[in-house]
Formats: structure tokens, C-alpha cells, sequence
């Protein structure tokens, strides 16, 4: 007998009952006495699966002898008649009717043939029903029936997977939901009707839209219209369940019709974005509801909206550039931040009935793109779990012009899903009672179990990829097919029509009102003579400086704080080698004494939440801190239990959420910077291992955190982390890649530092969590040190910095004394480079009264004018010399270039130190790295400072 390893001896056993029992049972002890006498194809089950579970439950349920069972039948039809129950169970899908067009043959559909279990019709009908299955009705009597009652509820328009799934109270659910017959729903006249009109919707809309701008990119639907009355189906069940949020992220196929039927976004609005209609120019009608976007725009098929419906429920659609399935953490990271209460210390209360979310895939980009992998990834981890997410593919069969058996290395799109337990529904998206059918289940499960479920919505695509592409040049025998093949609101009428639900004339005035309605908004739109010609600009907030913000903390409130971070619970056993690291923090802000980089960091935090503004901090090994400097979770050495001090922090009046993340980048940034969109209220940080692993979120910056203001009007404080610095290790790590942040900076999109010191953080951190709700808001990049930097005693800050002044974008060099009339030479960098430059000049023994020096600490917004202020009080000045580690192809030169060369004054003249043009970030030997980095140091400090 051939049953799949995966299959679990107490799933096997479970499909005994009835007399059959009694057969296995004392088959079983034939076997036991001599496994030869027994009939190959019961020995196989005995040797696979054992001893029958019941019979150590003494759970017998039947007398009968063997002879009396072989006096009806066959022992092996019986065996076989098993055999095929499970095949129809476990590979059903491979014959249910799933595909409107383009239909596979797919080699292993023979699975479910009877006649490759030596069976006929006429064997199954001697076998009585309640042997085989206990779930029948009165009308099924025998094997027969079972079989084609079973192959009805698997190999229909709609289809199940849900064997991987090793829960066994949710795979049971799903089995007696399926096999009890309960799993497609039954729906009144009225209800089809209904559903019928929806489909003339959106099916319409989109018609209008082809006719009306001709050759126009819109991304259609058409293929799976059912889609919209599936989406309006979920928000309908949010609603009665009085859920807050539901939250939808999706590509930009189908979009138009998501905005306009789900989120309710004005079809003159939809129309006006259409411009260069037939000789006019459009501008939504007076009264059309008005949806905000950022300054610059963007193409209407990527915008989002909101909606509230029955003034309980907002439906949000996230906005999404087409770079597909990368929304997708972004909007779990909103459905999280929906669900969390942070208004007191400790971990946020979650409540997973208040959110849940709903994604839509594409068929090629769920199995190809390794976002999707991460975020599926996150859906059952604490820090990240939002109580499961409904799953859909929009599935096309296509992924631009590439087929499946090209783009995919597994039977289905959704295969990927299987390696994260999650059910799988695939649907005949021309059947839209199947379809709506996957819909309820879905939710239902999800309530239940608080995990995902994908539904495969299996359709085509009846234009191209975008509305001037022509898919007959690389799929003609498919679109030969597709042109044929009517739409799903002409195969649903035609079925309503043949049951008697409507008449043919009613279908007719269904379109025709469809069309005259979309027509008549249309006619009363406006003309615009006046086509904006000057772009708009960045709101005139963004302008303003940053300097109005006060974040100083007086000493005696600094003081409680840093003593409450060293309180512990009664009893607990804290590790002792980091309880010493730790209690010497005790008397950092003390006369004398200074706080170090983990200090002034754990004191911003602790000053933050005692203003009552939540906090949440995660990325890799964050809690300890990859260079072992945070400590912000300790481990009882008992117990094992986790203890954060700054949830146990008296003074605090927010909640506080550090979570190591897993082994992600892409995933993880996107769902922080989500929650921060849905909770502009949190300080969200993420925290790089080291900062070059930026990389692999590229996109999250390149169409997200650098542009979404200015395309959307999202508002982000987001912070993010970036240890930098070369130390000599080589070429991975040292660089977090400075110059590609800077190369997307401009209208105020964010704000990029690198702080070199302990109370620059602290002030930093705390002016960026005050921007949190104000039209100020925008992201942070800081550059951060490591191990080299992280302990270095000149990092560290005496207490007045942290009780007065702010945080400095333009800060004098530390231990040089300042000479305005001497000066020569203005050195400027940032980080690293310039704390071990104030090592150099403090070892060296000579007068650097010629020398003045800066600390670029804000790269951007770049200080300009506070630079222009020094250089008028410098009247003998030379040079301006630009100093860095990284190489200069690298790091911030090509950025402050521009901004050095204007503040020249005549016979001045502007240079560089630092390493050459490289390939690469920084070389990989030691004693090469300790020389370059030296001959910078010596030229920049070295008064005829060799080019």
C-alpha cells in the first residue's frame, strides 16, 4: 500500500471504523503470529503503521470474524477501496475543475482512477458506505456513492490542500468542513442576483474604461472580476464581527476596480487621473470625495485609499509602487500596529480580533519573488504575528509573458505556502459561489485559529500584461482560447437563466444600467482649460529646521531614570558578567563620570517613554545588541525567563517592545516601517546586524521609505540603525553604504546622521520621536559604530550634555581649541574618522593653532547655513579639506561636494582626503587597512597635507 511518509499513524487509523474494525483487528493477530499469512496488501499496513491505535484504547467496535467479512467481499477490495479514499483526499486537486482556460493535464491525475486500484463500480457497490466513510448521508449508501460524493467535494470548481498542515484540531476542522458537505455555500435567488450585479460592476467599469481611454494602462481585471465581490465578502464579515481594521495590500493588477468598488473612491476621481481623454481635460465633479496624495503623485494604478463602512470598520488599501509582492510586510506591519495597545509599560496589549489583513499575490511573483518567503515567514512568530492573513492570487497563468512551466519550479503557484502549514483553497474564478464560498472558510478559519489561509483564485487575464501589450505574440494558442471564452458575468447569468433566478431581459438592463450610470458621471465632469505647468513643491513644514524641538532632560529625572534601569524583580538570577557591564552605568552621571554610546542610548529610551510615547525596536540580536552593548532583554540563568528594565521602568507611561527579528531584512524593515505608518504615535527602529545588510531591503528605500511622502503623503518617524565604520575586517561590514542614502535625499525626505557620541544619540533619538504625528515627520538613517567605536571612552558624554542643548548637526571637533584668526585649514567629516583624528591630535606634539575642525554630524538635511556662520568668523582661511575612510566614490563626499564649493570664498580653494576610488568598500588585510587609515589621519592633521 502506497501512502505518503508524511501521513501520520494516528491520521491512518482514524479511517477504521465500523465493522472493519473488527476485520483489521483480527487480521492483526494473524499478523502478529505469522506476517506471511496475511494478505500482501494488509501486511503493508501493518508493516508501515503497526499495531491499530484503538486496540491500545481497548476501543473495539464491532464482532464480526473474518470469515464473515470474506463472505461479502474481496479482502483486497477492501484494502484497495481505502487506498482510494485517501487518493481522492490527498490528490483530488489534480482533476477538480479549477481552470476557466488553459486547463493542464496533469500526469498524476490518475491517481484517482478506480481502475488503477483493481477496482470496479460493481466492487464499490459491495462495499456498504459506513465502512469507507462515517460522514455520509441516507443517500449514501454504498462505495460507490462515497467515491463520487468525495470526488464532488474535491474535484469540483473548488478544491482543497490541507495534508501538510500537522495540526490536528485545524486539520479536522477542515475535514469535517469539507467531507460534512458544508463547505460550499447555499445562496438564495436573491443573493445570486446580487452577486450578479456586482459582477456587471466590475466588469463594466472596466469595459467603460477600455472604450473611453483607448490604449491607456490600467491593468485590468477582466479574468477575474469575482475578485471584488470576494474582497467586499471579507470587509463584510470584518464589519458584523465590529473588527476596526482591515487592511489590503495588493500589485497594481485589478487595482482601479479594488478602488472604486471596495474602497469607494469616486469614479470621476478614477476618470479624471485618465488624462488626454477625447479632447478634454478632466477634473472630478463638485462634492467628489477628495483622497490625499503627496506632492510629486504617482500613476493612478499604485495609489491606495481608505474607507469606513458602517462607522465601525476602516477598510485601507496600502499604496504600492509595482514592485509587486513587497507591500506585503508593509501592510502585516499595519495590521500589527492596529491590534497593539501601548498606552502603559510592559509589552503592548494585543488584541488580534481588533486587525487582520487581506494580500493579494500574482500568480508568478507569490513562488518568485523572496519577499513573499519572509513574510510568510513572520505570520507565527511573536513579534510579528498578526492572527493569521487571508491570502489571495490573483492567478492569471501568466507572469508577463512568461509561462508557468518557465517560471515556477512546483505543480502550483501556491506550493510555497505548504512549507508554512498553510491551507490551501484553489477556485474556479468563473464559479463565483465557489469562489465566495473559499472566502467564508478562509475568514472562519482564520478567526478560529489565528493563522493564514491562501485562496489560489485561478482565472486568466483577458488583455495583455498592461492594455497595450499583445499577449498573442507569446501565448497565442492560450488567448485563441481566452478570446472565445466568455467573461464570468456571461457564465454566471447564463447559469442563473438556465436555474430560473433571472430572465434573459434582466441581464440585458443589468449591463445597460451599468453602462449609463458610468456614462452619465462622465458627462458631468468638468473641463480643465488649465493644465498645471510648475511642479508643486514639498509642503512648506518640511522646510522649517528641526531646531524648535527641546529634548534636554534635567539631571534629577535623568538620575531616577538610570537607577530605575538597574531595578530587577524579586528573585531574579541575572547573568552575572552582564549585571557587572551593567551596574557600572550606575554612576555614569555622575561629577566626573560620563555615560557611555549603551548608556546614553537605554537614557534616551527610558527619557521617552516617560514622556508616554510607545517605543518598538527589533532587528537581528537587537536585544543584546550585536556588538553586546544594549542588554536591554536579560535571561534569568535560572528560570530561563526574559526580563526587559525598561518594560519594568517605573516612570515609564508607554509600552516598550524590543524583539530579536528573524534572519530578514526585507521583510522585517517593511513591516516596521508599516507599523509605523499605522502608529505615527510609536519611535519604530530597526536595527541592521551590521549595515551593509541594507542591501537586501534596497526596494523597502528605493519605493518606499526615501519617496512615500512625497508620492503618497505617507508620514513616517521611522528610525533606522546602521552600524558603520572600517576596522580592518575586510570589505563585507565595514560600510552601510552612506552614499546610496544620500543619493536619495532631497526634499526633506529623511534625515541622515552619524553621531559620535553618546549624548548626540541621546538628543537625536529624542527630537526624532517628537516629530512622531507632526506634519515634521520623516525617517531616520543613522550611521552607528561598532566594536572599535561603541566602548571608546571618547564617545562617551558627561551629564550636563544630556541635560542641556540639543542635538548639534554641526559640532566643533572635541579637544581642539578653537583659533578663528589662525585658522588655515577647515577639516570637516563625520564619524569615525574624526574620533580617531582627535586621538591623533591629542598624541601629537605640535600647535594646531592653524587648524580648525567640524563634525558633520547631519549629513542631511546638510547645515548649511550654521557652516556659512563659521567660515565668516575664519578670515585667513585657505582650504576646506573634506576628510573620510570610505573611499571616495564612497561615503559622503560626492554628497557635500556641491554644498562645500558654494560656502568658498575667493582665492580659497576645496580638498579631499581619503582613500581612492575603489570597487569595493574597503580592502581586505589588516595591515593595509591600519596603513591607509593612518596616512588619512596624518594628511588631514598634517599642515602641508599632501593631496
Amino acid at each position: 500500500m502506497v501512502v505518503g511518509l508524511e501521513e501520520s499513524t494516528s491520521k491512518f487509523w482514524e479511517q477504521f471504523f465500523g465493522p472493519n474494525m473488527g476485520y483489521v483487528e483480527e487480521q492483526y493477530e494473524l499478523y502478529k503470529q505469522d506476517p506471511e499469512a496475511v494478505e500482501p496488501s494488509i501486511r503493508d499496513i501493518f508493516d508501515q503503521y503497526g499495531s491499530p491505535e484503538w486496540l491500545s484504547k481497548q476501543n473495539n467496535s464491532t464482532n464480526l470474524t473474518t470469515s464473515e467479512v470474506q463472505t461479502t467481499f474481496d479482502v483486497k477490495k477492501l484494502s484497495s477501496a481505502f487506498q482510494l479514499v485517501e487518493a481522492i483526499r490527498r490528490y483530488g486537486h489534480l482533476e477538480a475543475d479549477i481552470y476557466p482556460v488553459g486547463r493542464h493535464k496533469d500526469p498524476n491525475s490518475h491517481e484517482i482512477d478506480i481502475a488503477k486500484y483493481g477496482l470496479t463500480e460493481e466492487d464499490l457497490k459491495n462495499i456498504p458506505a459506513s465502512w469507507l466513510w462515517d460522514k455520509g448521508s441516507s443517500n449514501v449508501v454504498d462505495g460507490l456513492d462515497v467515491i463520487r460524493t468525495l470526488k464532488k467535494y474535491y474535484t469540483g470548481t473548488i478544491t482543497f490542500e490541507y495534508d501538510h498542515v500537522n495540526n490536528d484540531d485545524e486539520r479536522k476542522w477542515l475535514f469535517d468542513l469539507i467531507e460534512s458537505g458544508n463547505a460550499r455555500l447555499e445562496l438564495s435567488s436573491e443573493e445570486r442576483k446580487e452577486i450578479l450585479k456586482r459582477l456587471a460592476d466590475v466588469e463594466g467599469f472596466e469595459t467603460f474604461l477600455q472604450k473611453t481611454f483607448v490604449g491607456q494602462k490600467r491593468f485590468s481585471i477582466q479574468g477575474l472580476e469575482v475578485m471584488v465581490p470576494m474582497l467586499e465578502k471579507i470587509v463584510e464579515f470584518g464589519t458584523s464581527d465590529k473588527v476596526e481594521d482591515v487592511m489590503m495590500g495588493m500589485a497594481h493588477r485589478g487595482r482601479l476596480s479594488v478602488l472604486a468598488h471596495v474602497l469607494g473612491k469616486p469614479f470621476d476621481k478614477i476618470f479624471s487621473e485618465f488624462h488626454h481623454a477625447a479632447n478634454k481635460e478632466l477634473i472630478p465633479s463638485e462634492g467628489s470625495r477628495s483622497i490625499n496624495y503627496g506632492w510629486t503623485g504617482d500613476v493612478k494604478y499604485h495609489f491606495g485609499a481608505k474607507r469606513e463602512v458602517k462607522g465601525t470598520t476602516q477598510v485601507t488599501l496600502a499604496n504600492n509602487p509595482s514592485h509587486l509582492e513587497f507591500v506585503n510586510p508593509i501592510v502585516e506591519g499595519f495590521t500589527r500596529a492596529a491590534q497593539d495597545e501601548r498606552s502603559e509599560r510592559g509589552f503592548p496589549k494585543r488584541d488580534v480580533n481588533k486587525a487582520f489583513c487581506v494580500v493579494i499575490h500574482g500568480d508568478a511573483a507569490f513562488i518568485g519573488e523572496g519577499v513573499v518567503a519572509e513574510t510568510l515567514n513572520l505570520s507565527g512568530l511573536p513579534g510579528y504575528s498578526t492572527g493569521g492573513t487571508v491570502h489571495i492570487i490573483a492567478n492569471n497563468l501568466l507572469g508577463y509573458t512568461t509561462n508557468r512551466e518557465d517560471g515556477r519550479s512546483t505543480r502550483y503557484a501556491s506550493d510555497l505556502a505548504k512549507g508554512f502549514e498553510i491551507p490551501i483553497i484553489r477556485v474556479n474564478a468563473d464559479d463565483p459561489i465557489s469562489c465566495l464560498s473559499a472566502v467564508k472558510i478562509a475568514y472562519e478559519y482564520r478567526k478560529k485559529f489565528n493563522k493564514d489561509f491562501l485562496i489560489d483564485l485561478v482565472g486568466y487575464r483577458r488583455y495583455g500584461h498592461n492594455e497595450m501589450d499583445e499577449p498573442r505574440t507569446t501565448q497565442p494558442k492560450l488567448y485563441q482560447e481566452i478570446d472565445n471564452h466568455p467573461s464570468v458575468t456571461n457564465v454566471f447569468a447564463s447559469a442563473l437563466e438556465e436555474k430560473g433566478h433571472i430572465k434573459p431581459e434582466e441581464f440585458k438592463q443589468i449591463t445597460e444600467d451599468v453602462q449609463n450610470k458610468l456614462r452619465d458621471i462622465y458627462n458631468s465632469m468638468k473641463e480643465n482649460d488649465q493644465v498645471d505647468s510648475e511642479p508643486p513643491f514639498m509642503p512648506e513644514v518640511l522646510r522649517n529646521g528641526l531646531d524648535k524641538f527641546e529634548t534636554a532632560v534635567d539631571i534629577d529625572t535623568l538620575k531616577a531614570l538610570n537607577k530605575g534601569l538597574l531595578d530587577r524583580p524579586a528573585g531574579f538570577s541575572g547573568f552575572k558578567k552582564t549585571e557587572k557591564i551593567l551596574n557600572r552605568r550606575e554612576n555614569a552621571l555622575d561629577e566626573g563620570n560620563k555615560a557611555d554610546w549603551g548608556t546614553g542610548e537605554a537614557l534616551a529610551y527610558a527619557s521617552i517613554l516617560k514622556d508616554g510615547i510607545p517605543i518598538r525596536i527589533t532587528g537581528q540580536d537587537t536585544e543584546r545588541g550585536t556588538f553586546a552593548h544594549r542588554h536591554m532583554v536579560l535571561n534569568d540563568t535560572v528560570t530561563g525567563e526574559k526580563y526587559s528594565p525598561l518594560q519594568g521602568l517605573q516612570q515609564a507611561n508607554a509600552s516598550f517592545e524590543i524583539r530579536n527579528s528573524p534572519l530578514s531584512e526585507v521583510g522585517v524593515l517593511g513591516f516596521e516601517y508599516g507599523y509605523s505608518i499605522q502608529s505615527p504615535e510609536t519611535l519604530v527602529i530597526w536595527e541592521a546586524q551590521f549595515g551593509d545588510f541594507v542591501n537586501v531591503a534596497q526596494v523597502m528605500f528605493d519605493q518606499f521609505i526615501s519617496s512615500a511622502r512625497a508620492k503618497w503623503d505617507d508620514k513616517s518617524n521611522m528610525v533606522m540603525l546602521l552600524p558603520h565604520g572600517y576596522e580592518g575586517q575586510g570589505p563585507e561590514h565595514s560600510s552601510a553604504r552612506l552614499e546610496r542614502f544620500l543619493q536619495m535625499s532631497a526634499e526633506n525626505n529623511w534625515i541622515v546622521a552619524y553621531p559620535t557620541s553618546s549624548a548626540q544619540l541621546f538628543h537625536l533619538l529624542r527630537r526624532q520621536a517628537r516629530l512622531g504625528g507632526r506634519d515634521e515627520a520623516r525617517p531616520l538613517i543613522v550611521m552607528t559604530p561598532k566594536s572599535s567605536m561603541i566602548r571608546n571612552e571618547r564617545m562617551a558624554s558627561a551629564a550636563e550634555e544630556f541635560s542641556e542643548g540639543k542635538f548639534e548637526a554641526l559640532k566643533n571637533q572635541p579637544n581642539l581649541k578653537v583659533s578663528n584668526k589662525n585658522a588655515k585649514r577647515l577639516l570637516i567629516g563625520s564619524g569615525k574618522i574624526m574620533v580617531e583624528i582627535d586621538e591623533a591630535i591629542e598624541n601629537a606634539d605640535q600647535d594646531f593653532s592653524w587648524l580648525r575642525a567640524l563634525r558633520l554630524e547631519q549629513i542631511y538635511p546638510f547645515p548649511k547655513k550654521a557652516l556659512e556662520e563659521i567660515l565668516n568668523k575664519l578670515p585667513n582661511l585657505e582650504e576646506i579639506v573634506w576628510v573620510q575612510e570610505e573611499p571616495k566614490n564612497m561615503g559622503a563626499w560626492d554628497f557635500v561636494d556641491v554644498f562645500l564649493r558654494e560656502s568658498l570664498k575667493e582665492g580659497q580653494k576645496l580638498r579631499y582626503i581619503g582613500r581612492p576610488d575603489r570597487s569595493a568598500p574597503a580592502v581586505g588585510l589588516p595591515n593595509v587597512h591600519k596603513y591607509e587609515q593612518s596616512q588619512i589621519i596624518q594628511q588631514a592633521i598634517s599642515i602641508e597635507g599632501g593631496n
